[in-house]
């Protein structure tokens, strides 16, 4: 670990490059561990949970698979969820499919929940989600396609077909919630907790 006040090692049970990224920015070491989890199975068995509640259920569960394979260390895990009108809509498959959820989000507001957890020895020591609304701008055809063409097939990749690093960001009007949280982490909420744990200082 090389800032100087980490005080414990601390595992992100995700591939998340964002999410690794967003903890480096603020100068913390994590060592990636993704969980080998079904996601989709697992939003199946709860179909009765709100989209703000999946979200955290996702996170503890890849925070207490990785938990236990890691005795002592403490692992967090967290996901996004992105809900319009009450749906939880998942990543498009290919760019047509990009490109129709963008023109179905054209001047209309969505929300991006953002769940994180930790856990040591498999069980949840902490839990956390927080909401972001986006209200996405009545662009053009001719924008579209130079933003599709730009950004190509990686957007398939991020949920709702946009980076708000990226160009992505000039899809929207408003945005109401953290930058963070819409990047894939409520940061802040994540970082108290770990003073509280002891894994940086206060």
């Amino acid at each position: 670990m090389s800032p100087a006040f980490q005080r414990q090692p601390l595992v992100l049970a995700s591939a998340s490059a964002a999410r690794r990224a967003l903890m480096a920015g603020v100068g913390l070491s994590v060592e990636l561990q993704p969980a080998d989890l079904d996601e989709e199975g697992l939003r199946q068995a709860n179909p009765d949970l709100k989209p703000a509640d999946m979200a955290v259920c996702l996170a503890e569960t890849k925070a207490v698979a990785v938990s236990r394979m890691r005795p002592g260390v403490l692992v967090l895990g967290g996901d996004q969820i992105l809900e319009d009108d009450g749906a939880i809509v998942s990543k498009a498959e290919t760019l047509a499919d990009v490109a129709a959820r963008l023109r179905g989000f054209r001047g209309r507001t969505h929300h991006l929940h953002s769940g994180a957890a930790l856990a040591r020895d498999g069980a949840v020591v902490w839990r956390h989600v927080d909401t972001a609304a986006l209200t996405v701008r009545d662009f053009s055809e001719a924008w579209l396609a130079a933003y599709l063409e730009a950004e190509g097939a990686a957007l398939t990749g991020v949920v709702g077909g946009y980076r708000l690093e990226g160009p992505g960001a000039q899809l929207f009007s408003r945005i109401d919630g953290d930058y963070f949280t819409i990047l894939g982490l409520p940061l802040w909420a994540v970082l108290e907790a770990l003073r509280d744990q002891g894994v940086i200082d206060r």
